[in-house]
């Protein structure tokens, strides 16, 4: 009897103990709300709060409308030359956002940061369709500015990753609109 209990103790702790190492091996990087746009920028997390701080604070609030993933490639359907050119781009916006130290050193200090992953009630936030990535400024006044926009007539507010010195154009035109009009 005292064989058996030694041996099924010696198992119970091998177990454990594999189990725990298993348990480690599979670290998570934690979410948050950056979503890899820069972990260094506060981010508010709705679309509400983000109009309340700019009011609040007389900053403009910058939206990134995106998607986490290509839906495409979750649910395995077939992938259009277009579809794709644009995923490939949009991982490559949110790499060169991130690496950028203007933009990113521009977007703690000035701006209410909000990235969405689903459209919000205001239209004005969609005015030429829903489509991502789309990147919008509200300024303090809580008006949308839909006359900051992006090089391309048929997605006004969408840039790509050689757009970064004109996304930050538009970021200085955003702080000087507030010193202007309001």
């Amino acid at each position: 009897m005292l064989h058996s209990t030694l041996a099924l103790s010696l198992l119970l702790i091998a177990v454990s103990s594999n189990l725990a190492m298993a348990i480690k091996k599979e670290k998570r990087i934690p979410q948050t709300l950056s979503r890899g746009w820069g972990d260094e920028i506060t981010w508010v997390q709705t679309y509400e709060e983000g109009l309340y701080q700019a009011k609040k604070s007389n900053k403009p609030l910058m939206v990134i409308h995106h998607l986490e993933d290509c839906q495409y490639c979750q649910e395995g359907k077939a992938v259009f030359e277009m579809d794709l050119k644009m995923t490939v781009s949009f991982l490559a916006l949110k790499k060169a956002f991130a690496e950028n130290e203007e933009i990113q050193e521009m977007a703690q200090n000035n701006f209410v940061m909000l990235n969405l992953m689903h459209e919000t009630t205001d239209k004005n936030l969609s005015p030429d369709g829903q489509y991502v990535p789309r990147i919008m400024f509200v300024d303090p006044s809580l008006t949308v500015r839909a006359d900051i926009t992006g090089r391309y007539s048929n997605r006004l507010y969408t840039y790509e990753p050689q757009d970064i010195p004109f996304l930050i154009e538009n970021m200085k035109k955003a702080l000087r609109l507030i010193q202007t009009e309001l």
